[in-house]
């Protein structure tokens, strides 16, 4: 008797959300979804996998990339070398073609994350202007789910409400503004900075003056993490800190880790916050004071931003520190200003081993996953392309899962970072469970995504089986089979069926009456009416959107 059911058979299971670590056990799938096992003896599956001697996995969940957007647009044409130099996606019966490089075209990127493993990705910054023009390249984007994170730090309707003190304005604003570009979380991104880098200056610590407007930096983070907490978004505040890449940033990023902290919140990239010195001689790690701040105070998060060496482009909301960058390394560069809203900077980069530098950025990353001592609060990243391509996640795991291997990259480091990293010291090997939670369980949990990064029935049905091999990077290169939505995706490295993915958004409530004041500030500095700035549910295709409660 067929039901249409898909089973995966006798696969060695990890779910770490239902307490699974590496039991050998069925998985059913009917409809997208995954199913409890059939009760009746008599109901027979459309179709068995079998999974005996493959680990079974969730679906990968990158909570930070740049991957769309005017940024992503503006990186493409500023280096049209790699669109020339690097391997393409070719054409077949099944995908279109797309090219490569640090910042692939749209089906390329969508193709790659399905090969390996990954079937959810959220872009970490696009502005509220462009969010109508970011949700149409996100949904060209194929095979995986999708959703972005709203720049709102250097808003200026937002640095007016938070410099007169009007929270509740604050709290309808950032409602509606999620509603409004149909985003999933407010990021701030150098909050108040980017306004002062458009005034000609900078700002140095979280009590600076922002040019213009009666608020500081500190006072912007208070203010949005608790907005988004009393709006009770699944994922209230997504914080990139000030001074990035700056030796001794580590103390402005404790101070943003004590603003957040009463409301809780997401510090991201953090390796890129977590320098000591005060100058490129005495630059080094000051990770141990952070990650102790981050094990005592459960209600914090960070991904790590992991730097790897290699070519690369940094795309930043932070346009000082695409300024900083062109110089540093001597390249061309693009500022791309949005009115009243953010600011974008972009430049070619490249890590080098044997810089003294990059080969801390490097460690400080490692010492980020093995110094966080409860792995569902600290998530892999890339910062995908600033610290590198996502394409490197499986040479991450590697690292976390073979100190021998570890140790062995960390001695064809210079001197001061092989003697002065504590790397050297660090026994810990992750664990599959433990890569199975930075890689999937713990982005669903920190997003609130009750429907991914599990196993239980209810679950989205995105599934990845791997074949194990000692050399975790082989591993996790090359998946078995990737299941999207109950469809087979990818079967032994080939695309099978390529799936349009959802867009997921927040839906909070808020107080309609801001859109009063709203009209009048677009009447006033904007050249768009607020009538044409939502984006409204037919634009965005099939979405999911996350009530907040």
């Amino acid at each position: 008797m067929s039901s249409g059911l898909l089973k995966i058979a006798g696969g060695t299971v990890y779910d770490p959300a239902h307490g699974v670590d590496g039991q050998v056990r069925d998985l059913w799938i009917d409809g997208g979804k995954i199913v409890a096992a059939p009760t009746d003896r008599a109901v027979r599956p459309a179709r068995v996998l079998d999974a005996r001697g493959l680990v079974v996995m969730p679906g990968g969940i990158d909570m930070h990339c740049h991957i769309a957007g005017p940024k992503t647009n503006a990186a493409r044409k500023l280096r049209p070398e790699e669109s020339r130099t690097a391997e393409p996606v070719l054409r077949t019966a099944r995908t279109h073609s797309g090219t490569g490089g640090s910042v692939p075209s749209t089906l390329a990127t969508g193709y790659r994350y399905a090969g390996l493993g990954y079937t959810t990705a959220f872009d970490a910054a696009i502005t509220p202007l462009a969010a109508r023009h970011a949700h149409a390249e996100l949904a060209d984007t194929p095979c995986i789910d999708r959703g972005f994170y709203v720049l709102v730090g250097n808003n200026h309707f937002l640095l007016d409400a938070i410099g007169k003190h009007e929270p509740e304005r604050v709290e309808a604003f950032l409602g509606w503004l999620l509603s409004a570009t149909k985003a999933y979380a407010p990021k701030l991104v150098n909050p108040g900075g980017v306004e002062a880098w458009k005034h000609g200056t900078a700002l140095h610590t979280l009590d600076d003056n922002v040019p213009g407007f009666r608020v500081t930096p500190r006072e912007i983070i208070h203010s949005v993490a608790r907005a988004g907490s009393r709006l009770k978004l699944p994922h209230s505040v997504h914080v990139h800190t000030a001074n990035l890449g700056m030796p001794g940033n580590w103390t402005t990023t404790l101070e943003t880790m004590q603003t957040v902290e009463p409301f809780g919140g997401h510090l991201t990239h953090i390796q890129f916050h977590s320098y000591g010195g005060h100058d490129e001689r005495s630059f080094c790690s000051a990770v141990a004071p952070l990650a102790q701040f981050v094990n005592e105070h459960p209600r914090l998060t960070v991904d790590v931003g992991q730097v790897m060496f290699g070519g690369t482009t940094s795309m930043t909301g932070d346009s000082q520190v695409g300024y900083y960058l062109s110089n540093l390394y001597g390249s061309k560069w693009v500022s791309h200003d949005t009115e009243l809203e953010t600011g974008c900077g972009i430049t070619p980069i490249r890590y080098k081993q044997k810089s003294l530098i990059n080969a801390w950025q490097w460690a400080i990353g490692l010492e980020w996953y093995l110094s966080v001592t409860d792995p569902w609060r600290v998530v892999m990243s890339t910062d995908h392309p600033n610290g590198g391509s996502f394409l490197a996640y499986p040479q991450i795991i590697r690292l976390l899962m073979d100190r021998t291997w570890r140790r062995e990259q960390l001695a064809l480091l210079p001197r001061g970072v092989r003697e002065h990293s504590v790397l050297k010291e660090l026994e810990r090997e992750y664990s599959l469970q433990e890569i199975c939670i930075i890689t999937r369980s713990g982005p669903a949990r920190i997003l609130g995504l009750k429907n991914k990064g599990h196993l239980g029935p209810g679950a989205d049905a995105d599934v990845t089986l791997y074949t194990p091999d000692k050399n975790q990077q082989t591993m996790f290169e090359l998946p078995r089979y990737v299941i999207k939505a109950g469809e087979v995706l990818i079967d032994q490295g080939e695309l099978r069926e390529p799936a349009a993915g959802k867009t997921l958004h927040v839906a909070p409530a808020y107080d309609a009456g801001i859109e009063t004041d709203l009209a009048r500030h677009f009447e006033q500095y904007y050249s768009v009416r607020l009538a044409n700035y939502p984006v409204t549910a037919d634009e965005i295709g099939p979405a999911e959107a996350t009530a907040c409660r």
